[in-house]
């Protein structure tokens, strides 16, 4: 096992995989801008290293810096957590050039699978189903038109090397491909310094779900369910749900070995996720593949009765990992507190927070990284933390959620909790009747009353 891990992250991911490594007696290394100094990852760590300023670029992204932390306090392992640097080639080809042990894919496994386009070949290659579209980058905007042409509208541009929304556009109408392809390219270039982009059908109204897999060392990977993730306001994903509840037992059986296929056709290694569009007929088709642990990861512990963290330093230490297949028990949430205006586009709200207090019970967990008195900054992602509620079905899982959300209280700065509460409050919502344009419906049919 490993003697030392750095978490190279920050917020509540980084407490999150502080608090795993405790249980297997790993002492932990936090990182943390200046911005950061007081946050509850800090204060929890083992030890910690101050690596920059509060810009991202000067700290959590400035991998010279965390590979000297890592060394000057003898770190023999790195946790990359979600975002920043997770999913970042350079960086894992770095630790392994340092001795330090990357906890997560190969640096070519990030690369190959990561190219959105090229994990589309490798999936469809094995017999994965996959949409429709491009097989690889899209060179120019006139065999974009081509290919939109022959699939049919509506098409969807999106980069090849990122996620998260940006460099991606849906196109309804020939006349719009041009300048949709332009500003998709130029947006993907300024986020993931690739300008590529590939073309897809787009599939109408269908439910996103994704199948977590975990692959071991010896080319085995492993399937612990899935989770609905069609709650999305502009392709990011505002809450998730597990077990997904339009599929069938016979459908979640051949998404989970299809996802299993096509980890174990690369020989995938540690926590990853395989998406797919599902649409009315409950087809099902390959849309992309994460090469880290998710945002939603506890949504999938909560009904699994697993921790996913702990699974992802097992196979990165070359240890045995539980491989029995798993049945969902129950139903869970995952609602992701943002720093937030929903009353005003959902501009963020950096600030001091003045009170907090968090809701508890049974079935009810909180991941968060902030407390009364804590100063959110305005230089990262808005995410505050996560409410994740059990129960022994659905219904049981919103009446326990809305009960949470009542004892969810705080001051100083806004939040997305209001915003939650109305989704469970949506007659939709709560007889399973939406999509991933149901944030899109919701705001329209606001805006009309």
């Amino acid at each position: 096992m490993f003697k030392k891990i750095l978490i190279a992250n920050r917020g509540e991911i980084a407490l999150r995989i502080i608090r795993t490594c405790k249980e297997l007696g790993i002492p932990t290394v936090a990182v943390y801008s200046e911005a950061d100094r007081d946050s509850l990852h800090v204060v929890f760590a083992d030890e910690a290293v101050c690596i920059g300023p509060a810009s991202s670029k000067e700290s959590y992204l400035k991998i010279p810096s965390i590979i000297s932390a890592a060394q000057v306090t003898g770190a023999d392992a790195i946790h990359p957590g979600y975002g920043f640097l997770a999913e970042n080639s350079e960086f894992s080809e770095i630790c392994q050039e340092s001795g330090i042990k990357f906890i997560g894919p190969s640096p070519d496994m990030i690369r190959r699978m990561g190219d959105k386009a090229f994990a589309k070949d490798t999936m469809r290659a094995v017999g994965v189903p996959v949409v429709p579209g491009s097989e690889g980058a899209v060179a120019d905007i006139k065999i974009a038109k081509r290919l939109a042409s022959e699939i049919g509208y509506p098409v969807m541009l999106k980069a090849s090397a990122g996620g998260g929304g940006k460099g991606m556009r849906i196109v309804h109408k020939e006349e719009n491909i041009e300048n949709a392809f332009q500003t998709a390219s130029t947006e993907a270039a300024a986020a993931f310094g690739n300008p590529e982009l590939y073309l897809e059908k787009y599939i109408l109204n269908p439910r996103h779900v994704e199948i977590q897999i975990v692959g071991d060392s010896r080319g085995k990977a492993y399937s612990y369910g899935e989770r609905d993730c069609s709650i999305q306001r502009r392709h990011q994903k505002l809450l998730e749900e597990a077990p997904c509840p339009i599929l069938t037992p016979e459908v979640r059986k051949k998404m989970s070995d299809a996802a299993i296929l096509g980890a174990e056709s690369v020989k995938y290694e540690g926590a990853g996720t395989i998406e797919f569009l599902v649409d009315k007929d409950l087809n099902f088709y390959f849309i992309e593949m994460n090469t880290r642990i998710q945002v939603e990861h506890p949504v999938t512990e909560m009904v699994q009765n697993l921790d996913l963290i702990k699974q992802q330093i097992l196979v990165a230490a070359g240890k045995e990992i539980e491989n029995k297949p798993r049945k969902a028990v129950g139903h869970s949430f995952e609602f992701r507190i943002n720093a937030e205006d929903p009353e005003n586009n959902f501009r963020p709200s950096p600030g001091r927070i003045k009170y907090l207090h968090f809701p508890g019970g049974f079935g009810v967990r909180v991941d968060s990284h902030v407390y009364s008195d804590y100063v959110i900054s305005p230089h990262y992602d808005s995410l505050i933390a996560k409410l994740i509620v059990w129960g022994t079905d659905r219904e049981h899982a919103i009446k326990r959620a809305l009960r949470a959300f009542d004892e969810f209280a705080i001051e100083g700065v806004k939040t997305t909790v209001p915003y939650h509460k109305m989704i469970l409050q949506n007659e939709d919502f709560r007889n399973n009747n939406y999509d991933t344009s149901f944030i899109e419906k919701l705001t329209a049919k606001k805006l009309e009353v």
